[in-house]
């Protein structure tokens, strides 16, 4: 990996962090206050987290101004597969008795992950740093 690669994953990470303490914190709140199940709680607290990550890692991560509805269809559709496959093996792990919270942190790694991999290779990958 190539040192502006790096510095990017760095970037990703830190605001994907910033995220994940939304979808944790607003998950924590479904489940304990609100009392939701499991997967409702989850899929409300992994848009709200989306709404947030995208934001920040299309203008600082890849810097790019360019074509938003695009870049966001992009991340709609890559989470067109993630959020049904992850919320039914999310729902089918609490339900076999595994913590919610592990099931959680499990999941919010796997995304870090591939959405990374997905906005660097497939979002981004002829527009980053279109706006300077």
């Amino acid at each position: 990996m190539d040192k502006k690669s790096l510095f990017q994953a760095i970037k990703f990470a830190l605001f994907s962090a910033s995220a994940g303490i939304i979808q944790a914190g607003s998950c924590a709140l479904f489940l304990e206050v609100l009392k939701w199940d499991y997967w409702l709680a989850y899929l409300v607290s992994l848009i709200l987290s989306i709404l947030w990550n995208f934001t920040l890692n299309r203008k600082f991560t890849f810097k790019s101004s360019s074509n938003i509805p695009v870049a966001m269809a992009k991340v709609f559709g890559y989470y067109l597969v993630f959020t049904p496959l992850s919320t039914w093996l999310g729902h089918l792990a609490e339900s076999s008795g595994v913590n919610e919270y592990i099931v959680l942190a499990v999941t919010m790694l796997t995304n870090l992950i591939t959405e990374f991999l997905f906005c660097k290779y497939v979002v981004y990958r002829n527009e980053e740093h279109a706006n300077g």
